[in-house]
């Protein structure tokens, strides 16, 4: 039996495993960087081991060993499909919380699970060579290894192709250790269905229905929902059917989960991978199924939803699935949705820093239809910092209704409830999203959101309530001294308020009014203001310090600094400045001072959270400094790059400033 658990992760997982271990009474131990050392999954489980690096399989083992664990939860990421991990695990006489090494080695490689899905009478995505070897674009280039996202490209092209496989094995090195690669027929409209399975050393294997995770952008999924809201009930049975002979088929233990593509086109389901090990959208199958006693299916009595991870623990101490196949059915609608720490609106880039003020939606929410519920898996708190040494997932936030518009519904009103300061993060562009008529048409395929541009939310209601705020505290600063004023003027109204934000705006707090808008206070406390604008009740988290304001407006954070008369307000833009789009390290320099470029030429290539930037040259001229090299780690802003105009460039050259900005090629995800 699993008695004590050594978990190979950190975040918002290592919590959620924390509190399957504590639900099945084993004992869990964390393990953590010296910058994780104050983080919450390691204050929350039972111990705690210092490791140098999440990635050392060598000292993630060696601490379990040492803290007396008799079993390891990989989590997702890191190590977690790892076949040398899981090697090493088993060697060190510890039970890996997941499938074998040797099912790993098999099913978490794409090139060897693709073999072996054939074997098990499963449809594969074509190849992308043509008749006589040549290729028939557009492709799809990818690793072999590892998952994520990382190490895929599309190709259209053959022009493009040689540059989109050294990137791609460029990235699956990095992310992977192993730079093979496939390239596949690219599907250009579909859907992404993935089967969650469960499996016990007694033979036993059942499938827990299906996920859509169709809302993605570069391959890496944005909001997951179950069940597949779509597909047809042959789909469901051909999809489960497939991906529990597939898990019989290979011997898979433990949880699992198999992905298939469904072209919208031809109607033909494609295996894609499968992924040994726990999945980030986990919560959403926990949410919807429900397993029943055939004693509670004849008297009525309601059955319980599944626990994956306490069902992980259970398959590794050997014992049998406590369930059939047929005990297991669906009830109601979950959709997730995953924060990163990106500027979603502006490239998604990733973005690092102090979160000064962090609140998630809770209890019953705010505004949440009936019957519905909300879920938060995170693990960010109010002065934490984030850097881009991890992931840039924060939290995830996963809403369950009876059917999917109250969960569409209710998951707009949770992110409506989540204020994230101090950095910015996604939460406001999944919000929008979440809103879209197509989103709530379920008309997304996998490449809708790579081909739409989402327009980032106005500035104006949130302007009002910073310049309000500013208003009120200005108006309580005033007190304590001879001067003071007391809002009268001998024969006029009380003088408004003269707020410099992005503009000038004049308060009147006597009046109601902020602008051109009627504005109504009806609460303000702890950060959180609700206001009447125009009629209409809104609420926001605001945050005004002496030089800066923030306010968290429907999830999304609005930035507006205070000006300073005698700043430096360094180089103009379109001056030849290229600054650093987002922090991050340097990976490549490919121009010296003095050296001639063309406009759109690659000066050097910047690396954040497994996203790589090309920052490219705004018009042709001389570089005319180089300010980092190889391996410099630089901060948001930093300039790195300055390119001097030719003396016969156009004056007006620099009219397109945003040349200089980076070519987002990939994102991250777990």
């Amino acid at each position: 039996m699993v008695t004590s658990v050594l978990i190979a992760n950190r975040g918002e997982i290592a919590r959620r495993i924390i509190r399957g271990c504590r639900a099945a009474g084993v004992r869990s131990v964390a393990i953590h960087s010296d910058l994780d050392q104050g983080a919450a999954h390691v204050r929350e489980a039972d111990e705690a081991v210092r490791v140098s690096s999440y990635l050392d399989i060598d000292e993630v083992v060696a601490a379990a060993v040492s803290a007396g664990a008799d079993a390891v939860h990989p989590g997702y990421g890191f190590l977690s499909e790892r076949a040398a991990f899981a090697r090493a695990v088993e060697e060190a006489g510890l039970t890996l919380v997941g499938p074998s090494s040797a099912v790993m080695e098999q099913m978490g490689r794409k090139d060897a699970a693709r073999e072996i899905a054939i074997a098990a009478g499963v449809s594969v995505v074509p190849r992308g060579e043509g008749e006589a070897g040549a290729m028939s674009y557009p492709v799809l280039v990818k690793a072999a290894a590892g998952g994520g996202g990382k190490g895929m490209r599309i190709v259209r092209a053959e022009a493009d192709l040689a540059e989109a496989i050294a990137a791609a094995k460029r990235e699956a090195a990095s992310a992977f250790g192993d730079d093979t690669i496939l390239v596949e027929k690219y599907v250009e409209h579909g859907r992404h269905i993935e089967v969650q399975v469960l499996a016990d050393t007694h033979g036993n294997v059942v499938h827990l229905f299906e996920r859509d995770c169709s809302t993605q952008r570069r391959h890496q999924k944005v909001l997951e929902e179950a069940p597949a809201p779509t597909i047809s009930e042959e789909v469901r049975r051909t999809v489960t059917d497939a991906a529990v002979a597939l898990a019989a088929h290979v011997g898979y233990v433990n949880a699992g989960t198999v992905e298939f593509l469904l072209d919208d086109d031809t109607g033909e389901v494609y295996f894609l991978e499968m992924n040994t090990r726990l999945q980030v959208e986990h919560p959403v199958t926990e949410s919807v199924v429900v397993h029943s006693t055939p004693q509670q299916r004849a008297t009525g009595a309601p059955g319980e939803h599944v626990d994956l991870v306490r069902l992980q623990l259970l398959v590794a101490s050997g014992e049998p699935l406590p369930f059939r196949q047929d005990e297991l059915s669906l009830s109601g609608h979950a959709i997730e949705a995953r924060v990163y720490a990106e500027d979603s609106f502006h490239g998604f880039l990733p973005q690092a820093g102090t979160a000064t003020l962090v609140r998630w939606p809770g209890g019953a929410g705010t505004g949440l239809p009936d019957a519905t519920t909300v879920r938060v898996d995170e693990a960010l708190e109010d002065g934490q910092v984030v850097s881009t040494s991890y992931d840039p997932m924060l939290g995830k936030i996963i809403v369950r209704g009876p059917d999917r518009e109250a969960a569409r519904r209710g998951l707009v009103a949770a992110l409506d409830d989540t204020a994230i300061l101090g950095l910015t993060t996604n939460a406001g562009f999944l919000r929008t999203l979440v809103a879209s008529d197509e989103f709530r048409d379920a008309t997304i395929d996998t490449a809708w959101l790579d081909q739409q541009t989402i327009e980032e939310p106005a500035r104006d209601v949130p302007r009002v309530f910073v310049a309000w705020i500013q208003a009120m505290l200005v108006a309580l600063q005033d007190t304590g001294h001879p001067f003071q004023s007391d809002g009268w003027r001998l024969g006029a109204d009380p003088a408004p308020t003269v707020v410099e934000l992005d503009e000038t705006v004049l308060v009147d707090r006597a009046r109601g009014r902020v602008g051109d808008h009627d504005v109504r206070q009806l609460s303000a406390e702890h950060h959180v203001a609700v206001l009447t604008v125009d009629g209409r009740r809104v609420r926001a988290t605001v945050n005004v310090q002496p030089h800066i304001a923030e306010v968290s407006y429907e999830g999304h954070r609005f930035v507006f600094d205070r000006p300073d008369a005698f700043a430096d307000h360094g180089p103009a833009a379109g001056d030849g400045s290229i600054l650093s789009p987002m922090p991050g390290t340097v990976l490549d320099v490919r121009v010296e001072a003095g050296q001639a470029v063309a406009e759109g030429d690659v000066l050097g290539v910047l690396e954040a959270m497994k996203m790589e930037l090309s920052l490219k040259a705004p018009f042709a001229g001389t570089v005319g400094a180089v300010d980092v090299a190889t391996g410099d780690q630089v901060a948001l802003g930093a300039r790195l790059f300055l390119v001097e105009p030719d003396a016969d460039a156009q004056e007006d050259s620099d009219a397109d400033a945003d040349a200089a900005g980076p070519d987002a090629t990939t994102g991250a995800d777990a």
